[in-house]
């Protein structure tokens, strides 16, 4: 029961630390449905490992029904998980989200094959993903990078890099640009106007 509670207070103390609009701990255990789904995810997830699918399936999409966000339950989450808004998140059976990991509403961390293999992203600690990006196959996203609003990834991302567009374009991660908030505009390079 301690490590339950212990568990509840830190992800109440990470919303907290990823959201400026967080106000306080009972109206975000009430009203966020990014942390009704991790902690659903979590029970889902246990009940997955230990071979009772059916049931876990059946709390998944009950769980997406409630929230919008869908969460295999064979999807493995670490700690300090946090989805912003949630509404449109999918993350598939394969997927591996480490620590410290926060996702924008829209993203999909999905597939691109139909075979019984690992088939969806792997997410090292510390990463951001903006909303509305697409990070698709069995690839990983290194440690500490970032991938900006609505890019579409389909290739590996080394640790603390930043990918955007469509397909996404690599580069390193300056210093002031290792912000909790994506905002995809501030890492494009800006090209001379035309006229």
């Amino acid at each position: 029961m301690y490590r339950l509670l212990r568990m509840i207070r830190e992800d109440l103390a990470n919303a907290r630390d990823h959201d400026p609009a967080a106000r306080g701990d009972v109206e975000n255990a009430i009203v966020y449905s990014g942390l009704h789904a991790i902690w659903s995810h979590r029970v889902a997830h246990v009940l997955w490992t230990r071979g009772l699918r059916g049931p876990a399936r059946v709390l998944a999409q009950f769980t997406r029904f409630l929230t919008g966000v869908e969460i295999h339950p064979g999807a493995t989450i670490g700690r300090r998980f946090f989805i912003d808004h949630g509404m449109g998140i999918v993350i598939g059976e394969t997927a591996e989200i480490g620590d410290g990991v926060m996702l924008y509403h829209g993203v999909t961390l999905g597939g691109q094959v139909l075979t019984q293999t690992k088939r969806h992203p792997t997410l090292e600690d510390n990463v951001t993903v903006g909303a509305g990006a697409k990070v698709l196959g069995p690839i990983t996203i290194g440690c500490g990078s970032a991938i900006g609003a609505n890019a579409v990834v389909t290739k590996d991302v080394p640790a603390n890099h930043i990918a955007v567009g469509i397909p996404a374009v690599n580069r390193p991660r300056k210093t002031n640009e290792c912000k909790k908030l994506v905002d995809p505009d501030r890492y494009v390079d800006k090209e001379p106007p035309l006229f």
